[in-house]
């Protein structure tokens, strides 16, 4: 493939004689401007919408779409060409047919396909120029290549999620959160009439093609059942021996499958709260899905309890505004307590309003932790707001 070919397959995944189509503007926190020392790198799981936020950035940074180059590297015509060979000649054909551009902004989506493409990407950022540059791929894959070491103080991660409630709202004016939490937030699905199929080929393609082939399993009969036990148990503690005795392989293994997943950004971790790590790790963990209806349409009895749901859902937007999210367990349960220094923050979680149960949980915590703020109530009537209050940046 020539240059003027590389160039005309960007055409077409480029806004050069187009506006970019109309979508749900993504609430994600973004770097205040591009630089040509560090790249943007987008992160998150299959599905939620990494390609369509490349593409809002042009109006973000107020970027003009004819010195913006796109390129996804899953375009079938490109996978001959799968090197960083290739990212350079295509950035040199672009510089050249812009050449009165002060400055060039190339997106590479799915940028994993590409062989050796953070050493090229880090050579390119040693020696700044006009180009800028945004990447994106599939997390799992993201990970296991060189994107920590190579490019060290090079890149800037933003991770994406499925849809926050207020974006799904732009969708849906007149959702509720009980809708919300039945339909999720991947895009794609809350605009089709076969969502539940759509869901369930995500639950599918992640574990085969994100998980599977991280960690080199045989079988996805085993990785799939680990994974359905953990979405059905979200929200309780659970022991890697359990689960490694109902599935029939090593604990090792186990633990292998759920660093991948979390990895993937299908699940997360939520560890038991203490200040010294030596106690947390001595606890049993409790995981979330990172989106309750791919928890729904992959579970077989509790998919549709409305309070796992909230506590779920409540749990990814705890996990977005802080970097650590916990539970804490004492004579009763506090859901999450959030780490902010050495004023811890109890949340708890209920449908309706707090029972005694939920309180005398709190009062056991409060002796634990005497210093620890007022608690959060989290309800299914309040879930908006409350969460809008805990952003730590208000």
């Amino acid at each position: 493939m020539d240059d003027d070919d590389l160039v005309d397959v960007a055409a077409t995944w480029s806004f050069w004689d187009r506006p970019p189509p109309p979508s749900i503007r993504r609430t994600v926190k973004l770097p205040r401007s591009l630089s040509d020392r560090t790249a943007l790198v987008i992160q998150g799981v299959r599905r939620c919408g990494k390609s369509t936020l490349l593409a809002q950035l042009i109006r973000r940074y107020r970027l003009k779409r004819r010195d913006c180059l796109f390129v996804n590297f899953e375009d079938p015509r490109l996978a001959g060409s799968l090197s960083f060979e290739t990212l350079e000649r295509l950035t040199r054909a672009f510089g050249e047919l812009r050449g009165e551009a002060e400055t060039l902004t190339v997106f590479l989506d799915e940028i994993q396909w590409v062989d050796g493409w953070e050493r090229w990407l880090r050579s390119r950022l040693d020696r700044p120029d006009r180009y800028r540059f945004v990447v994106s791929g599939s997390n799992a894959h993201l990970l296991s290549g060189e994107l920590s070491s190579v490019l060290t103080g090079r890149h800037i991660t933003v991770e994406l999620f499925p849809f926050e409630f207020p974006e799904f709202r732009s969708m849906h004016p007149d959702g509720t959160v009980a809708e919300y939490l039945h339909r999720g937030g991947f895009p794609e699905p809350n605009a089709s009439d076969s969502a539940d199929l759509l869901l369930r080929q995500y639950f599918i393609d992640i574990l085969q093609r994100d998980v599977r082939e991280r960690v080199g399993a045989r079988s996805s009969m085993a990785l799939r059942q680990i994974v359905q036990m953990v979405f059905e148990s979200a929200g309780s503690e659970l022991s890697l021996r359990r689960i490694a005795a109902a599935s029939g392989v090593a604990v090792e293994t186990v633990s292998a499958y759920l660093e991948a997943c979390e990895q993937a950004y299908l699940l997360f971790q939520c560890p038991w709260f203490a200040f010294s790590e030596r106690k947390r790790s001595q606890r049993n963990r409790k995981y979330y899905p990172v989106d309750t209806a791919l928890r729904r349409v992959a579970v077989t009895r509790t998919g549709a309890d409305a309070g796992k749901a909230l506590e779920c859902a409540t749990f990814i937007e705890l996990k977005k505004r802080y970097r650590d999210v916990f539970y804490w367990r004492g004579a009763g349960e506090v859901d999450f307590v959030i780490s902010t220094g050495e004023r811890p923050i109890p949340v708890q979680v209920t449908v309706e309003g707090p029972e005694e149960r939920h309180l005398r949980a709190l009062d056991d915590f409060y002796e634990a932790f005497p210093h620890a703020t007022e608690a959060v109530i989290v309800t299914m009537g309040e879930f908006p707001a409350i969460l809008s209050s805990l952003d730590p940046d208000d």
